[in-house]
C-alpha cells in the first residue's frame, strides 16, 4: 500500500510506493496503451483511466504502515490519499501531438478540464497536477503519446513556493507577477516564441533549462475550468506548434517534461489566487545539444542551485526559426 512519509527538512511529503517497481519498462513486444489491451477500450480518441501502478490511492479507510523500529516522533507517515491517472492522447502509438488535428488536441484539453473539475469535488484533494514525460531521457517507460495526472492531498513543495512567492509579490507591488512577466517578456521580444490573443509562449529570462518554455494565460485565468472555447482551442494549437518546433530543433524526437500549473483546489489559504497567480505550462527539455543532456546533478539536486549552460535569447531565436 502506498504511503506518505514526512520530510521535516523540506517541510513536505515523500510518496513511497513499492508497487511501482513492477511497471512495464519500454516493452518491445506489446503496447499496454493499445486499443483493447487490459482496461483500454477497443476504440478511443483521448482517454483517462486509473494508473495500474499508482503512488496515490482513493481508499475509504487507508492505514499507513509504520513498523515498530520507526515508532519515533520524528518519523511521521500518512495515508497516500489521492488519485493517479494515465491520460492517453491518441490510440495510434505513432502519432505525435502535432500530428493530430486541432479538433483532436482540443479533445485533450477538454479531457484535462473534465478531470480537473471532477477531482476537485473531493474536498480531500488539494492540488491537481497534469503532466507529460516525453522521451527516455526523462524516464518515459512506454512509447505511446500520453501524459499523467496526480491529484494530491496536499500542495507539493514547489507549487507551494511558487504560490507563496507570487502572493508576496502581489502584496508588495499590488500586481500579478505573471501579468508583469508577460508584459516584460513581450516588451523584450527576444525570448517570445509565439503570441496569440489569449496565450503567450516565451523562454523566461530566469529559466534553468535552455529551452524551458512557459506558456502563460494572458487573461490570467486560474485553471482549465475558467477558459472559454476560444482559449482552449488556442491552447491546443499553441501546444501543437511548440512540440513540432521542439522536434525540428535537432531533427530528432525532443524529450521534455511538460508541467501544467493551475490554482489549487479546496484550499482556504489560496482561495484568492486570482489576485496573484495564473494558469501556465512549464516545459523542462533536458537537451543542450542534439546529443548532450543538461543533467540536474550535484548543485541542482543537492543545493537547489540551478545553472543554465546556454543563453536563452539565443535558444529562443533558434526555437522560433523552427515554428
Amino acid at each position: 500500500m502506498p504511503e506518505l512519509r514526512w520530510n521535516p527538512l523540506l517541510n513536505t511529503w515523500t510518496m513511497v510506493a513499492t508497487n511501482r517497481q513492477a511497471r512495464p519498462h519500454l516493452p518491445k513486444d506489446w503496447n499496454p496503451f493499445a486499443p483493447g489491451q487490459g482496461k483500454i477500450p477497443a476504440s478511443y480518441d483521448v482517454l483517462a483511466y486509473d494508473n495500474d501502478f499508482p503512488v496515490l490511492e482513493i481508499l475509504n479507510e487507508p492505514v499507513p504502515r509504520v513498523s515498530s523500529d520507526e515508532a519515533h516522533p520524528i518519523f511521521k507517515s500518512a495515508p497516500a490519499y489521492g488519485k493517479c491517472e494515465v491520460i492517453l492522447y491518441a490510440s495510434d502509438p505513432g502519432k505525435e501531438l502535432y500530428d493530430l488535428e486541432d479538433s483532436h488536441v482540443l479533445k485533450l484539453v477538454e479531457l484535462w478540464t473534465e478531470r480537473y473539475r471532477e477531482l476537485s469535488k473531493d474536498e480531500r484533494i488539494k492540488y491537481i497536477f497534469e503532466f507529460e514525460n516525453r522521451g527516455e531521457e526523462v524516464g518515459v517507460t512506454i512509447h505511446h503519446p500520453h501524459g499523467q495526472l496526480y491529484a494530491y492531498s496536499w500542495i507539493p513543495a514547489k507549487i507551494e513556493a511558487e504560490l507563496s512567492n507570487c502572493k508576496q509579490y502581489f502584496e508588495k507591488n499590488g500586481s500579478n507577477l505573471f501579468g508583469d512577466l508577460n508584459k516584460a517578456e513581450i516588451a523584450h521580444e527576444g525570448r517570445v516564441i509565439l503570441e496569440g490573443k489569449n496565450f503567450v509562449a516565451y523562454i523566461p529570462y530566469f529559466t534553468d533549462y535552455p529551452f524551458g518554455v512557459f506558456v502563460v494565460s494572458k487573461n490570467l485565468k486560474q485553471n482549465f475550468t475558467e477558459m472559454n472555447a476560444e482559449e482552449k482551442l488556442e491552447l491546443a494549437t499553441t501546444l501543437k506548434q511548440l512540440t513540432r518546433a521542439f522536434d525540428r530543433l535537432y531533427d530528432r524526437k525532443f524529450p521534455y517534461m511538460m508541467c501544467i500549473h493551475q490554482s489549487p483546489v479546496n484550499s482556504a489559504e489560496h482561495a484568492d489566487t486570482s489576485d496573484y497567480y495564473a494558469f501556465h505550462i512549464e516545459f523542462y527539455p533536458p537537451l543542450r545539444a542534439k546529443d548532450k543532456v543538461k543533467y540536474y546533478a550535484g548543485s541542482e539536486m543537492g543545493a537547489g542551485a540551478a545553472a543554465n549552460p546556454l543563453d536563452v535569447d539565443e535558444c529562443a531565436a533558434l526555437l522560433r526559426s523552427k515554428l
